[in-house]
């Protein structure tokens, strides 16, 4: 039980807790992280476990944890790579925990997918943090590089005032998520012309540019003729 209730997420001292209200059972921070140092060899093993050679999406980001450090409990980064295979299903490809977040250590963590055996990705999304792009691409030189939605949201929201903010991020992302570039330019009329949009000009205040060909979302490589890889963007 000690086991499961850590890899689902729960602190030494929440476990503690949950054995005491659940089970009547008294255990130390020593015995528990005892219990929980026994899967470590098994933790290794996956982290550097073979991966598929081919992804269509990837997804970079960071999330910050607190992650117990000695004696102490420190806020980190633990820096994320998810995968979407060829079958459709998410997979973690790695966690990554670093006392913070830049375009160096991405390299280093591209690096080290390409070594567990990816060679390439279609489409990498990805925040705004400056050089992780270029990263991706030294890794992955055809790799499509594409702000993710949720990102391009949030650099859009600060224009507006905050009472139309909830609104107005319903309908950026129907133009962010638009099926073709044609449906991302009808929403963003609609939104222009709607009374949301006449207080929040889309176009000049927001820099919204339709469409998933926009070159605010997309960094493309062509791919070499011939290729036996997957089609690009353009013809997915």
């Amino acid at each position: 039980m000690i086991i499961s209730l850590y890899a689902g997420g729960m602190t030494v001292r929440d476990i503690q807790h949950h054995l005491a209200r659940t089970l009547g059972t008294e255990l130390s921070h020593e015995t528990i992280a005892n219990v929980t140092d026994a899967v470590l060899e098994e933790v290794t093993v996956w982290q550097s476990r073979p991966l598929d050679a081919f992804y269509p999406i990837v997804d970079f980001d960071a999330l910050v944890v607190k992650v117990r450090d000695g004696a102490h409990v420190r806020n980190k980064s633990a820096h994320i790579a998810v995968g979407v295979g060829l079958d459709g299903v998410k997979r973690v490809l790695g966690i990554w925990v670093h006392a913070t977040e830049g375009a160096k250590f991405w390299a280093g963590v591209c690096a080290e997918l390409a070594n567990r055996g990816v060679t390439d990705i279609l489409i990498a999304c990805c925040d705004g943090l400056t050089g992780l792009p270029e990263a991706i691409e030294a890794a992955f030189k055809q790799t499509t590089v594409q702000t993710c939605t949720e990102h391009l949201l949030r650099a859009s929201l600060p224009f507006v005032s905050y009472k139309d903010r909830k609104a107005l991020a319903r309908e950026l992302k129907k133009i962010y998520t638009a099926p073709t570039a044609d449906a991302a330019e009808t929403a963003l009329l609609e939104l222009a012309d709607s009374e949301l949009g006449t207080r929040n000009p889309p176009r000049s205040r927001l820099g919204t540019t339709p469409g998933n060909g926009s070159p605010r979302s997309w960094r493309s490589r062509p791919r070499s003729a011939g290729s036996s890889t997957p089609p690009t963007r353009s013809s997915r």
